[in-house]
């Protein structure tokens, strides 16, 4: 297939998906999947592996993601029936002032995302960013952007998160000056596409009304008897305690030992998430007064919701999968190579690249770290630092529709496809333009 091929499908594929979304309101899912089988087919794809690349992208995700958002809501749920979340937002508020709710969102989006997946930090803060815009009066969208902006950055940019260490072994680079490095380019990166883009945003894309899922979590007024906040704050970050130790597992401990294993197992994702909710029923929900009759309800009911998220962003992993199974992602990636550009500019272009084809950052910095690594090495004036910041900017570039970001942003902050490709898809194709921006510059002092 050649490069200006692969190019022109994959360019029509997602503006026929724009359209017929937006313009046709025709069903989301019913699109994604009719766009992957007839680009595949278009692509010379056999007919008898369309339908089961797609499957096997579909399943791929939503076996991690689908998990993921089914435990976060239930949690998000014990942390506003019994009013935590009201307690974090009201102290927020009050320590923060109500005009910078959103720098205080953002900073904690930065705590928070450290050693956890957008996904996953993404369901824990959500509940708190929609009490907190309900409480203090304030767009939905300058709130919960500045978070999304901070976590997209955590991902992308800073180890210890998983994601940045794939990039940190492929290149040898020294992961002290990754973390210093990281935080020198996140920082400013994650207060233009947080805060400011995000007081921009709010300004100029009107909101919906109503938003089922805003509704599932807000009250009409505070609670009377809220948990406190310590207790409440510590429920919220038992996650990411377990996820923390996980990572740091092997320096904590010898490898293979019982200790080790425990921490990586405690460390797991889903592992953590789930005991963190089943802490939840009872600090938030036992203690508090409710029964487990009560509690069954709430653990049932707001996963009604989450139902439609899910299949979108199986839906989105199907897509992707179909781009690269077809070879349309390969033929692109190898009209990257061919092109001559500083190597800087190559491992950004060649990350933005797999990030559209297949919609995952960690496997469009896992997949362009491994292709660059090599080159690298005949490079030596090159930091391989900054070559790791500049892979993970890159690797969130565009937000594309077959990221499962992309459809939690939509569908929590109940906006539609134009709206989430303006606010959503630029905030991240912000990120990754400042992150190369500032790479380049830090090119010119570091050697």
């Amino acid at each position: 297939m050649s490069p200006l091929f692969a190019i022109i499908l994959t360019t029509c594929a997602i503006l026929s998906i724009i359209i017929l979304i937006a313009r046709f309101r025709l069903n989301p899912f019913i699109v994604l999947f009719v766009t992957s089988i007839v680009i595949a087919l278009i692509a010379g794809m056999p007919a008898d592996k369309v339908v089961g690349s797609f499957e096997s992208g579909a399943g791929h995700v939503l076996g991690h993601v689908g998990t993921v958002i089914a435990l976060g809501t239930m949690l998000g749920k014990m942390l506003t029936e019994s009013g935590g979340a009201d307690q974090i937002a009201l102290t927020i508020s009050r320590k923060a002032g109500r005009g910078h709710a959103d720098w205080a969102m953002m900073v904690i989006g930065l705590l928070v995302g450290l050693p956890v997946f957008f996904e996953i930090g993404f369901v824990l803060l959500i509940p708190i960013a929609f009490v907190l815009a309900a409480r203090t009066n304030t767009s939905l969208l300058r709130i919960a952007l500045p978070m999304g902006a901070a976590l997209s950055v955590t991902h992308a940019l800073i180890p210890p998160h998983p994601a940045a260490l794939l990039a940190v072994s492929a290149y040898h680079a020294n992961i002290g000056k990754t973390i210093f490095y990281g935080l020198l380019v996140g920082i400013p990166t994650a207060i233009i596409a947080g805060p400011v883009f995000g007081r921009f945003a709010a300004s100029h894309v009107p909101l919906l009304e109503e938003n089922p899922m805003a509704a599932q979590f807000v009250s009409a007024k505070p609670p009377e008897n809220m948990p406190g906040f310590t207790v409440t704050l510590l429920t919220i970050l038992s996650p990411v305690i377990l996820m923390l130790l996980g990572s740091g597992a092997d320096f904590i401990s010898a490898p293979h030992t019982i200790l080790n294993t425990s921490l990586h197992f405690l460390g797991n994702t889903v592992i953590a998430l789930t005991l963190a909710t089943i802490l939840s029923f009872y600090v938030l929900g036992l203690a508090r007064g409710f029964s487990r009759e009560t509690i069954l309800r709430f653990s049932t009911e707001c996963l009604g919701p989450t139902a439609l998220i899910m299949i979108l962003v199986g839906a989105g992993g199907g897509f992707g999968k179909v781009l690269i199974d077809s070879g349309i992602s390969d033929a692109i990636t190898h009209a990257a190579l061919g092109a001559h550009m500083p190597l800087l500019v190559l491992a950004w272009l060649l990350a933005v690249i797999v990030r559209v084809a297949c919609g995952s950052a960690t496997v469009a910095m896992a997949t362009a770290s491994g292709i660059v690594a090599p080159i690298l090495s005949h490079a030596p004036s090159i930091s391989p630092e900054l070559m790791v910041l500049v892979t993970g900017a890159g690797s969130v570039a565009l937000g594309p529709m077959n990221d499962a970001g992309f459809w939690q942003i939509k569908e929590y902050l109940g906006l539609t496809v134009p709206q989430t490709l303006k606010t959503w898809s630029v905030l991240e194709t912000l990120i990754a333009v400042c992150g190369l921006v500032f790479c380049l510059i830090g090119s010119l002092f570091l050697h």
